[in-house]
């Protein structure tokens, strides 16, 4: 079955130099993402999107900022970059597949999560559901994240909710390399 075109059209090779360079430093030699290319054809959104970013080093470990990510992702039914980090990260931040497929068909109370990680997603979760936190949701992230730790992970969720509109509102194919949501 074919994938749908994307509502915007992507920018195709070759790339102006600026923009190549961007997608060299991003994607680390590997070809750009379809949602990159179709924000980098429009520089504002581009810019602002990229200034966006949150996978720099920071305040929560690879494991928990990448639970966040897929957590928001599956919540919004973005396959798309549920996928993309699947395949990219789920690896390296030791995700297991129990883990992978949890972030889709599970909740905070599944057997594989520690409590820190319960936390995490009950976090998630909430701030899908009512864009904000009740006192003992809070206090559960208090007691396993410091503040800085919070801000990320509202600032990962509100981020990825935004990628998420991007993707699916743009109707974007899934990449080849992503991972596909469990059957």
């Amino acid at each position: 079955m074919s994938q749908p075109e994307p509502r915007i059209a992507p920018l195709t090779p070759p790339y102006p130099p600026r923009i190549q360079a961007q997608f060299d430093r991003i994607m680390r030699g590997a070809p750009p993402l379809v949602l990159f290319r179709v924000m980098a054809g429009h520089s504002r959104a581009w810019d602002k999107f990229r200034a966006g970013g949150l996978l720099d080093p920071g305040p929560l470990s690879l494991r928990q900022r990448e639970i966040v990510i897929d957590r928001t992702c599956a919540l919004t039914g973005c396959e798309y970059e549920w996928g993309v980090h699947v395949a990219i990260f789920a690896g390296p931040a030791k995700l297991t597949a129990e883990e992978i497929r949890a972030t889709v068909e599970g909740d905070a109370a599944s057997p594989c999560w520690s409590l820190a990680e319960q936390a995490l997603i009950a976090a998630v979760d909430a701030l899908h559901h009512l864009a904000t936190l009740s006192d003992a949701e809070f206090a559960a992230l208090a007691n396993h994240y410091d503040e800085a730790q919070i801000l990320e992970i509202m600032l990962l969720c509100g981020f990825y909710r935004t990628v998420s509109y991007l993707a699916n509102g743009l109707r974007l194919p899934l990449e080849q390399i992503a991972a596909r949501f469990p059957a």
